[in-house]
């Protein structure tokens, strides 16, 4: 080795030592945080709060280390402090492993405790009854569309969107063996071989291909069978110790799914952010364009619109719709007020921070 490498790993030593001493400085603030916030009954977590961190962070970063690195580092560095302050509880469709179960790691972070329940229902009656303090469910994907119950959920439910998600998919062939000859059964979730076919079909048109619940149990499947393989996460290789036969066999590179984080209230506004609404409309010629027509006029943008049957009548819709601003915004106010004019019922969901986009490897 020579001398100049042992003087800058000598220096790296100090700069280690240095962000470890800050550190623990950083997690003796948040302590005394969390006991004022103890004392005038405040909320411990507060989301905007860490995007605000992320996005200040970013452009104070004059680099060489990398911008898109930095979300990485601070997002486990708050969850670690968060966790001294009081443990960050959150629910998720699982079992453990699934794409919904990396997406919480990638927005939460690894201190956070992570509850895996049975159905998108169990998450949010988990929230509703406080036994954790948000739950996180999966609410479309750009290749398979929009998951239906969970919209389903928010008619009757009075939790409030509070964050969002966005996971690019990459899926994994998953076995004990590595050898593509030996597997002759492949499972995984009815989506992920969807988007996995052409990938199947020119490598393994051999095997026999099972539709299961969830990536989780494919892997679960896969690792009692020394033939089998599963499609499924990174994460979930590392969980149930198989291994990595191919990776990123979607066929489409741009797979996100979106992901809801829904928790007992709408997070305040920070300049950044999006809004979801739930209405019924009057059946005549042009409701729909009345609905409508006070975004466009207040020049709010939408981004999603979606129908769901009511379940109360026949032929009667609910709509959802996703629109950037906050509820507390004056022209999105403006915009509301029109629409409640028009509509059966109007139902404000939540106002929260635009997700960042998280890679799932």
């Amino acid at each position: 080795m020579s001398i100049r490498i042992a003087e800058l790993r000598k220096k790296i030593d100090e700069v280690d030592s240095q962000i470890l001493e800050l550190l623990n400085k950083r997690a003796g603030f948040v302590v005394e945080i969390g006991k004022e916030k103890a004392k005038a009954n405040l909320d411990f977590h507060v989301p905007q709060r860490e995007e605000e961190i992320f996005a200040r962070l970013v452009s104070e970063n004059s680099g060489p280390f990398p911008g898109e690195a930095i979300r990485l580092v601070f997002r486990e560095i708050i969850s670690a402090c968060l966790s001294l302050e009081h443990p960050l509880r959150v629910a998720y469709l699982g079992p453990k492993g699934t794409f919904t179960h990396l997406a919480c790691m990638r927005r939460f972070g690894l201190s956070t405790q992570f509850i895996p329940v049975r159905t998108i229902a169990d998450v949010f009656a988990e929230v509703e009854k406080r036994n954790v303090d948000f739950g996180v469910v999966p609410i479309e994907n750009s290749s398979e569309g929009v998951v239906s119950h969970t919209l389903d959920m928010f008619v009757d439910s009075g939790l409030k969107i509070s964050g969002e998600i966005l996971l690019r998919v990459s899926h994994n062939l998953l076995s004990l063996t590595v050898e593509l000859e030996k597997i002759v059964k492949v499972y995984s979730h009815p989506h992920a071989i969807a988007q996995s076919k052409k990938w199947l079909e020119a490598n393994l048109s051999h095997a026999a291909v099972f539709e299961v619940g969830s990536t989780a149990a494919a892997a679960e499947l896969a690792v009692q069978d020394h033939q089998a393989a599963a499609i499924a996460s990174e994460l979930a290789a590392e969980l149930y110790s198989l291994k990595t036969v191919s990776r990123r066999i979607e066929d489409n590179p741009h797979n996100y799914t979106r992901f809801l984080v829904v928790g007992k209230k709408s997070a305040p506004p920070t300049g950044n952010d999006k809004t979801s609404i739930m209405f019924s409309i009057k059946d005549r010629v042009g409701a729909l364009y009345r609905m409508l027509e006070p975004f466009a006029v207040n020049r709010i943008n939408l981004t999603k619109i979606e129908s769901r049957p009511s379940r109360q009548k026949a032929w009667e819709y609910i709509f959802y719709v996703d629109f950037e601003g906050h509820v507390e915004e004056s022209r999105v106010k403006t915009a509301l007020d029109a629409v409640s004019e028009e509509c059966l019922f109007l139902k404000v969901l939540g106002s929260y921070p635009k997700g960042a986009y998280h890679e799932s490897s």
